[in-house]
């Protein structure tokens, strides 16, 4: 198995493999926040646009700056955008882009757990924010009822033991309620609520569930590309005999997100 790193260099497969499951998510996300209509947000590591998106689409906002350091998601994103309130600039944390008066919102969708400082990263958020005005995130719950992403990783863990540094539950322990909540404290947020969001992870058969994961993009794909042949082989068959499949070989499983929000005083 060759060394693994994370690859973010395409924003379509992406689409295909998380994307589609993060435009699911994000409009759950915006309605559980319940921000006033209007306001200024800065979407911080904004990907392909998902969340974006649903703020343009659900909280009517003056306007919306998605940012995020993968050159090919922003491009995506770009191209893509159907909202004239939003805008997508390359940009990483530690140098998110300010505004005159502040933002009333800075939030950021599954990419939280994916910044090398975290602590940094949330504190950085808050010092964009009004007073008053909200900062928030939401992340997969690795560990726990991530379904799809679960029965991977035990998977791959079963093969090789190794790789269990690997497992995005190992790798990203901040994506529980009392972590996060803990970390939104500790940058000195106030009225912090920390809440599950499900959505359902549906998939035809085993093949619309396995095809993602051979492009390469995320940490799962990535893993998989690592591997030689027989390695692959062997993943197949273990998630084969453990994945849900009904009678028709259908793929019902469902996917939890922790999402936090606090409040500049």
């Amino acid at each position: 198995m060759s060394e693994m790193k994370d690859s973010w260099k395409d924003g379509s497969t992406y689409e295909d493999f998380m994307g589609r499951w993060s435009r699911q998510l994000a409009p759950k996300f915006v309605a559980w926040l319940g921000l006033p209509v209007g306001g200024h947000w800065l979407d911080v590591g904004c990907g392909t646009g998902a969340l974006t998106e649903s703020i343009c689409l659900h909280a009517d906002p003056a306007s919306v700056l998605g940012c995020d350091p993968s050159a090919p998601f922003v491009e995506y994103a770009n191209q893509h955008s159907r909202y004239k309130q939003a805008t997508f600039k390359v940009h990483s944390v530690g140098s998110l882009p300010t505004r005159v008066g502040g933002y009333s919102c800075v939030t950021s969708l599954l990419a939280l757990n994916f910044f090398s400082d975290v602590e940094a990263s949330v504190r950085e958020m808050r010092s964009l924010v009004r007073q008053g005005g909200n900062v928030s995130a939401c992340v997969w719950d690795y560990a726990g009822k991530m379904e799809f992403l679960r029965y991977f990783w035990d998977a791959v863990v079963a093969e090789n033991p190794h790789a269990r540094n690997k497992d995005e539950g190992v790798r990203f322990p901040i994506c529980n309620p009392k972590a996060l909540t803990q970390l939104f404290g500790a940058a000195g947020l106030d009225d912090i609520v920390c809440e599950a969001i499900e959505i359902p992870t549906k998939f035809d058969n085993f093949d619309d569930y396995w095809q993602p994961f051979l492009a390469g993009t995320g940490p799962a794909a990535s893993y998989v590309a690592s591997l030689n042949h027989s390695q692959r082989g062997d993943l197949v068959r273990n998630l084969k005999q453990n994945l849900p499949m009904n009678e028709m070989s259908k793929i019902a499983l469902v996917a939890r997100a922790w999402a936090v929000r606090g409040t500049v005083s």
